[in-house]
């Protein structure tokens, strides 16, 4: 079979790539073609999304992709993941008629309280969608927009979320992607469809949302770019998580917990039943969705951001692996923090200063702040793996199941301090890949849809032959 070339279209929070995979015997290769920094902007008091600076990148990139491949050679397809709940409003010609707002905007703690301190509400959206209250909902947004801006009601058509967004400026097909769309706190927790409750509690048209498709849905042709004529546009799992999910050689047997390690901590499990009841809403777990229409019962921790902001307060760069090496080393060499921060306090959302927010904490214990950069990386470690750690024993007591490893991908996979801190809080063993996970798993996807792989178990078993694998045992 000759080899297949797909173009993984991975947007982060902080950062986009465009990655070519190309699979030939059973093997997948990879290379980065393009990378590009993002962010937010603030406009006034509310932040917002810089959808057509992304758009550029990920046309660059498509074509950088088509550019790399040997003479004679063509792209058979692309996909698109970004992070959740975030989503662009359109007509029926597909124009924006909305600014596209980040989620770290405050303009939903009304909302956010408003729900939170009404326990009949938060019961009955919770048992409806399985996704608990936090200020990021794309419900919570949606929500905000409608009441103050009410006119929107009446000039959008569709509600696309940023991945099914740039599908739909690829392909010119307009749909909603099973994964992304159960971020949102909208979607029916016992079907593929969206919930009526949630809906009609938050006020929103129903008309903008169509029936979820699943994962490994072919869009069309690529219209815009006509470099890369005849390329598939392919649903993927368009929330980055459930691709990195994807990506993991998991055991069948389920003993593994999965860890996507980023900007956000978000430990979870694969399952045929979501997790739900008191006890879950209690412990905050949001049951989003596999592509396949199956659940992942997980918890988001506030992840890496603390430290990514915690560094803009430094004068120090990181700008290669060697200075991260170093810099682990140092942290390594101090004692334990005394006190380990509380990942949950709202006043790490998008502080002007994380040190300054951290301090702040910190003295409430009372604790001496770190003297240094290596010193917060030391706390913020030990302070995830604890989080870490405590997730699992949730998941454990809710479930009646025993994880036997925790495989961990994503950023904080190339952090040794982070996955011993880990190890040690939770007592099992941390499995880092060297995987690009999110792009991995945007590919298998790819792959699966063209039929050049069976099924994701079979990806899984092909990939697992190739990846290099380190083990942190706990310590006593």
């Amino acid at each position: 079979m000759p080899t297949v070339y797909s173009a993984a279209i991975d947007l982060g929070a902080t950062s986009g790539r465009v990655i070519l995979g190309a699979w030939s015997k059973n093997r997948l290769t990879l290379k980065e073609v393009h990378r590009f920094p993002n962010t937010f902007r603030s406009l006034g008091v509310h932040d917002y999304w810089d959808v057509a600076g992304l758009w550029a990148e990920v046309r660059t990139g498509l074509l950088k992709a088509a550019a790399t491949l040997p003479r004679g050679a063509r792209l058979a397809s692309a996909g698109v993941d970004t992070w959740g709940v975030d989503y662009a409003l359109v007509n029926d010609a597909g124009r924006l008629v909305f600014p596209v707002h980040a989620y770290r905007d405050a303009r939903t703690q009304p909302g956010l309280h408003r729900l939170g301190n009404t326990r009949a509400a938060l019961e009955r959206i919770y048992a409806a969608t399985g996704i608990p209250n936090v200020f990021y909902n794309t419900s919570l947004q949606l929500e905000e927009v409608v009441a103050n801006c009410p006119a929107v009601a009446d000039l959008a058509t569709r509600c696309l979320f940023l991945p099914d967004y740039f599908n739909y400026l690829l392909s010119g097909r307009m749909e909603n992607e099973l994964s992304i769309a159960s971020t949102s706190q909208l979607l029916d927790v016992h079907s593929t469809d969206w919930s009526r409750t949630a809906l009609d509690h938050f006020h929103l048209p129903a008309q903008w949302f169509t029936r979820p498709i699943l994962a490994g849905t072919r869009l069309g042709a690529v219209r815009s770019l006509p470099e890369l004529a005849g390329a598939q546009v392919i649903a993927v799992p368009g929330h980055d998580t459930a691709s990195a999910y994807d990506a993991m050689p998991a055991a069948p047997d389920g003993g593994d917990l999965f860890l996507s390690s980023g900007t956000w901590s978000l430990v979870g499990f694969e399952s045929d039943t979501p997790l739900l009841g008191a006890d879950a809403l209690r412990a905050r777990i949001a049951n989003e969705r596999i592509g396949d229409g199956r659940y992942r019962p997980l918890t988001n921790i506030v992840g890496l951001w603390l430290l990514e902001q915690t560094i803009k307060d430094f004068t120090t760069r990181l700008r290669s692996d060697r200075d991260w090496s170093v810099l682990i080393a140092a942290a390594e060499k101090l004692p334990a923090p005394t006190a380990l921060l509380d990942g949950a306090d709202g006043a790490f959302t998008n502080p002007p200063s994380m040190r300054a927010a951290i301090d702040a904490q910190l003295k409430k214990r009372p604790a001496a702040p770190p003297r240094n950069l290596a010193g917060y990386l030391r706390l913020i470690c030990a302070s995830l793996g604890r989080g870490h750690a405590q997730a699992l024993q949730a998941f454990e007591r809710m479930t009646g199941r025993k994880f036997r490893r925790i495989l961990i991908v994503g950023g904080g996979s190339k952090n040794r301090l982070l996955c011993q801190a880990t190890a040690d809080a939770a007592g099992i063993p941390v499995v880092s890949f060297s995987l690009e996970g999110t792009a991995v798993g945007n590919l298998a996807s790819q792959l699966v849809a063209l039929g050049a792989v069976k099924n994701l178990a079979t990806f899984r078993h092909h990939l697992a032959g190739d990846l290099k694998q380190t083990v942190y045992t706990p310590r006593g």
